[in-house]
């Protein structure tokens, strides 16, 4: 019997270990499933040329942003990326499209002995799928994301024209690794033999790392931090940035949390070794990507403004490392005259550095503590109690629906209502009927 969208969407949730709710119970490690699978179908990598993107945090606004560029001047572009917000169909993109229901519901069917065969991960099923489509499509290059790590990373049997490894932080140590050197390691794992390599941010425990691996693979490699093309970066109030850069002027961007300045380096720097190798993008296309990434390519929840009146904004940001941009924002924002009160729905899963994520947050806040809808929520009662130990205070509820509805009815004209913690707590409170249509 032939499965339906639904039915093969389900499937692949429940037959198939999905890291994106279960956490380690889903990690499969080494690419023994990857390659046996891309040889099944034909091996599909080979047909596009693809960037590859590796890093603990900004992989997707980089990642979007060069798809976008590519996009401007005129390529049909493939963009892989993990993970999904509300539907799973945005993790595989051509041209800011996401896949058809059709052709996941045909790829799931014609598949289905081998797959069940096999026992791969959820991640491993999707990047195969995500393949195939940019193959059928004849995509000039995709941009591939890498979902956990780099060198055990399912993506990683592609050759891509070049790599990028946005930065290096505390995240999912129980796979790559409790210091900074042995998580960098794991990453460079993207380094190729003669493809050039671009470093967003380094620090000295892992940029000997990256250069060992550039000699070894004799890789040239580019730290975008030694040449920062960004020479200001001044914050709207209309939520959009404008940088001003070495490289080509002026240039305003549409995401406007704190951490983007940072991206926007390695952006730049990505695109440039991309010129470099005879990629036709313009100055005008790099405009149109800083200041139209989201419409172009279906980017969210990357400090997205969801209202205003009270002001409510979101954010993915999902550990120390990125969290610290947020939280600086959020006292940048309380800080502002006639400012009113600042209300946080907050929740985090279970095996994040969450002690490290509370010590950060302002305690002059109003917090809504929640959980999302996945098993790895931490569960609400729990982490308020651990968030009152950082001096953190607030109800809990059982859902990012409640907590999010408490807050704005408590919320006045003058506050702001910020939602996150967790990529998860940002899709449960897109999923909502009143963001549907954002």
């Amino acid at each position: 019997m032939q499965m339906d969208y639904d039915q093969a969407v389900n499937w692949l949730f429940t037959r198939t270990p999905l890291f994106q709710n279960t956490g380690a119970g889903a990690y499969k490690e080494g690419l023994d499933n990857t390659i046996a699978l891309d040889r099944h179908l034909g091996s599909p990598h080979r047909l596009f040329q693809t960037v590859h993107v590796a890093g603990t945090n900004g992989k997707g606004s980089v990642s979007h942003t060069i798809a976008a560029a590519l996009q401007y001047s005129g390529l049909k572009v493939g963009l892989y990326t993990s993970p999904h917000l509300v539907d799973f169909r945005e993790r595989i993109r051509i041209d800011g499209v996401p896949v058809s229901q059709e052709f996941v519901t045909k790829f799931v069917n014609d598949n289905l002995e081998f797959l069940e065969e096999l026992h791969p991960s959820f991640f491993e099923v999707a990047t195969a799928m995500a393949f195939s489509w940019f193959a059928m499509e004849k995509v000039d290059i995709a941009v591939i994301e890498t979902g956990l790590g780099g060198r055990l990373d399912c993506t990683n049997i592609i050759t891509p024209k070049l790599s990028v490894i946005t930065n290096i932080g505390f995240d999912h140590m129980q796979f790559l690794g409790n210091t900074l050197e042995s998580i960098a390691g794991e990453k460079a794992g993207i380094i190729k033999h003669g493809i050039p390599a671009v470093i967003g941010e380094d620090c000295p425990e892992t940029r000997n790392v990256f250069q060992e691996k550039a000699d070894k693979e004799s890789a040239p490699i580019i730290f975008a931090q030694d040449d920062c093309k960004i020479i200001s970066a001044k914050f709207q109030t209309s939520g959009n940035v404008i940088y001003e850069t070495s490289y080509i002027g002026k240039l305003e961007g549409c995401l406007a949390g704190f951490c983007q300045e940072k991206n926007a380096n390695t952006i730049l720097h990505a695109i440039d070794c991309l010129r470099k190798q005879g990629y036709e993008i313009s100055d005008s296309d790099i405009r149109k990507a800083f200041s139209n990434v989201c419409k172009a390519t279906g980017l969210s929840g990357r400090w997205q403004q969801l209202g205003e009146h009270p002001l409510i904004i979101c954010d993915t940001g999902h550990n120390s490392h990125g969290i610290r941009y947020t939280a600086r924002q959020l006292e940048s924002i309380m800080s502002a005259d006639h400012f009113g009160t600042m209300r946080i729905v907050m929740g985090m899963v279970g095996d994040k550095d969450i002690d490290n994520v509370l010590r950060l947050m302002p305690t002059n806040a109003v917090y809504y503590f929640t959980q999302a809808s996945v098993e790895r929520a931490m569960n609400v009662n729990d982490f308020q109690h651990k968030a009152s130990g950082h001096g953190l205070q607030g109800q809990a509820f059982s859902s990012v629906a409640e907590a999010f509805h408490a807050a704005r009815k408590d919320a006045s004209a003058d506050d702001m209502i910020f939602i996150g913690g967790s990529t998860f707590v940002v899709a449960d409170l897109l999923r909502m009927p009143e963001f549907s249509d954002i």
